[in-house]
Order: C-alpha cells, then structure tokens, then sequence
C-alpha cells in the first residue's frame, strides 16, 4: 500500500557543474537518473512531486512539477519549496543524483518521523540531508535561515527551534549494508562507479 501521510520530494535543480552534463538524463542500467528517483518515490508514496531550479522539466511519468519559491538557495531552497507545495504533514526528500534509493530505509525513516521535526542518517560521519524526512514545522526556521543568507545545507541541524532524530550508522546498516542508499552522482568517475555497481556493461 502506498504511503499516503508523507509526500515524496525528489530534488531535480542543481547546476551539475561538476559533471558537465545534466545529472537528470544520465542513465544506469537503462533508466535515467530522473527516471530511476520517481520510480523508487512512486513506488513509495501516493504524492509525488519533483522540484527543480529555475530550469522547466517534463518529468517521464505525470507528477507535479515546482520551481523554487526562493530562488538560489541550493538544496535548501528545495526543500523548502517541497515543504510549501506538499498537502501532507511531512516530506521525505531524496536528490535526484542518488540512483540506490532504498524503499525498506526509506519506510524504517518514515516509521521514526513522530520523534522530530527531522529524521536522518548518518554515514561515513557525514549527515544525508538530501535523503531525510522533513516536518513542516521546519518551514518557519528555514523561512529564518533564507532571509539571513545562511543557505547551507548543513546548517539546518543546528537550528535550536528543530529536534532531530540522528539515525546512527549501524541502524542504517542492519537495512542497507553497504551505504548504497547515500552514493550520489557528482562527476564522471561517480557515474561510472555507479554503473558497475549496477551491472551495466563498460562504456567506452
């Protein structure tokens, strides 16, 4: 049954600077990047939306699209636009560039959403802000954080006004051993890690 007190937020901006490229229209294992994220949110959840930068964007299958409300504040920005546009209560947000989203992580995420405003995890010592559950009680403190500029991403666990629920390392690895849920796509040798991870046959 799809999940249907939680919106999915798939985050499709980004520059892709460092690819060269547009991220979205990579492909593994014959799917685009784009492709591969709404899969796994449509799979999931019974509201799906993508939000993107100032770009347009007609997604594969028939989700809402938005633009960011506030304009040039990253995936902060994103989130903040997923957080206005969803009817539900609550927002699980993944970037569009981490193609091993993990459906039994993402529902083990979902069922700790009542502790915190945020719920995510924590891998290799780094937080997964791009793959977390998000309340929109967040939404007055990161209206607080976009009128100072103070737009990185990071910064949104030290809010004092939003608890947090930190999933720790081994509560990530009992579902997904191996991080996959976290690898993203950030240049050419990530993508051509990510496809052999996937299987797909060497290109020259």
């Amino acid at each position: 049954m799809l999940i249907a007190d939680v919106t999915g937020v798939l985050l499709g901006g980004g520059k892709s600077t460092r690819m060269g490229r547009d991220k979205r229209f990579l492909s593994i294992g014959g799917q685009t990047l784009l492709e591969r994220g709404l899969c796994a949110m449509c799979a999931l959840f019974q509201r799906v939306c993508v939000v993107i930068g100032q770009d347009s964007l007609s997604p594969p299958v028939e989700v809402p699209v938005f633009r960011d409300v506030v304009p040039d504040c990253g995936s902060l920005g994103g989130l903040y636009t997923g957080l206005c546009e969803a009817s539900t209560s609550y927002i699980f947000v993944a970037a569009c560039d981490m193609p091993f989203l993990n459906a039994n992580l993402v529902k083990y995420m979902i069922g700790l959403k009542e502790e915190a405003d945020i719920v995510v995890a924590s891998w290799k010592t780094r937080l997964q802000p791009t793959h977390a559950i998000y309340s929109k009680r967040c939404m007055a403190s990161f209206e607080d954080m976009i009128r100072r500029q103070d737009v990185k991403i990071q910064a949104v666990f030290q809010q004092p006004s939003l608890s947090v629920r930190f999933m720790t390392e081994n509560e990530v690895s009992q579902i997904d051993p191996e991080g996959r849920s976290f690898i993203n796509i950030n240049n050419p040798a990530d993508l051509e890690a990510a496809r052999l991870l996937h299987g797909d046959p060497a290109h020259s």
